[in-house]
C-alpha cells in the first residue's frame, strides 16, 4: 500500500501542476505572434525550433505557445487539465514560417481538418541554386526510406505503390508550383505553392529538378552550403513558410528572417568579390 503523502507524488494532479509550473517558467520567448483569436493562434516559427517535441526534455513550439498562453492569463492549470492546445500543422525543425495551434477544442478540430482535406493554400519563399526565369509545375512519385528519415522523387510513377520493405514506402504522387521572385548571378528566389503535402516535399522535388534549396543538409549541394556558410551565415535551408490562404478568403502572412536577407545581399554582390 501507497502512504497518502506517496501517492499524492505520483498523482496526475501533482504531475499537471510540475507541468504547469515547467511551462509558466520558460525564459525562451514564444516566436512572434502573426494573428491570435480566442480559439486560434498563428505563430512565425524560427529556424531551429521543433514544431512538437520529439523527446521528454526537448523544449519545441508547442511549448513555447503554452508558456505564452498561461503568462497571457488565458490558459489556466484547470483549462490544461481538461484540454492541451497544440499546433495544427507541422514544419521541418530547419524550415522557418507559419505554424497554427488550436487554442480551444474547436480551435484544434477545425484547423486541423482544414489542413488534412487540404482546405488550406500554403505558400513558401526558399532560395536555390540555379537561374529560374519562367514558372512551373512540377510533378513526381515520392519515395520515403523511414531507416534514413529521407525521400527521393522519380518522374514515374513506381510499378509497385505497395509497402516494399518494413522500411520503404513507395508511390506517393506530389505536385508542386513555383515562380520566380528574383533570379541573379546563378541563383534564384523562388514562391513555392505546395499543391499536395508530403515529408520534405519542396526541398526533395526542387532537387530532383536540379534546383536545390541553399542551406539544405539532406538534399542540397554541400559546396554550395559550405559557401553560402561562410558567405552568408547560412546554418539551416532557406525554406520559409510565407503564406497561408484559407477558403473564407482570409490570408496570413510572415516574412523570412535576416538569414535570406544577408543571402540575397551576398547573391547580388558576387562579382565585386570575385
Amino acid at each position: 500500500f501507497f502512504s497518502d503523502e506517496t501517492f499524492e507524488k505520483f498523482s496526475a494532479k501533482d504531475s499537471l501542476e510540475c507541468e504547469y509550473e515547467q511551462l509558466k517558467n520558460i525564459t525562451q520567448q514564444c516566436p512572434p505572434v502573426v494573428y491570435e483569436d480566442h480559439d486560434v493562434i498563428i505563430v512565425n516559427k524560427p529556424a531551429g525550433l521543433l514544431s512538437q517535441k520529439a523527446e521528454r526534455e526537448s523544449l519545441s513550439a508547442n511549448e513555447l505557445i503554452l508558456s505564452y498562453l498561461i503568462k497571457q492569463g488565458s490558459l489556466t492549470k484547470e483549462q490544461l487539465q481538461l484540454f492541451r492546445p497544440s499546433v495544427c500543422n507541422r514544419l521541418d525543425r530547419n524550415t522557418s514560417g507559419l505554424l497554427v495551434a488550436g487554442k480551444t477544442l474547436l480551435g484544434l478540430q477545425t484547423m486541423s481538418e482544414a489542413f488534412k482535406e487540404h482546405k488550406v493554400s500554403k505558400y513558401y519563399y526558399c532560395i536555390v541554386k540555379g537561374e529560374v526565369t519562367e514558372s512551373a509545375y512540377i510533378r513526381g512519385w515520392l519515395t520515403k526510406d523511414n531507416a534514413t528519415n529521407k525521400v527521393s522523387v522519380q518522374k514515374k510513377a513506381p510499378a509497385a505503390k505497395d509497402k516494399r520493405s518494413d522500411d520503404v514506402l513507395s508511390g506517393w504522387e506530389i505536385e508542386t508550383e513555383y515562380q520566380p521572385v528574383w533570379s541573379v548571378n546563378g541563383y534564384s528566389m523562388l514562391k513555392v505553392r505546395l499543391i499536395t503535402g508530403k515529408s520534405h516535399q519542396i526541398r526533395a522535388h526542387l532537387a530532383s529538378v536540379g534546383r536545390p534549396v541553399i542551406g539544405d543538409p539532406k538534399y542540397g549541394d554541400p559546396e554550395e552550403n559550405r559557401l553560402f556558410r561562410r558567405a552568408a551565415g547560412v546554418k539551416a535551408q532557406l525554406l520559409h513558410a510565407y503564406c497561408l490562404k484559407f477558403e473564407d478568403g482570409r490570408a496570413f502572412t510572415a516574412q523570412p528572417g535576416d538569414a535570406f536577407h544577408r543571402t540575397e545581399a551576398y547573391i547580388r554582390n558576387i562579382r565585386s568579390y570575385v
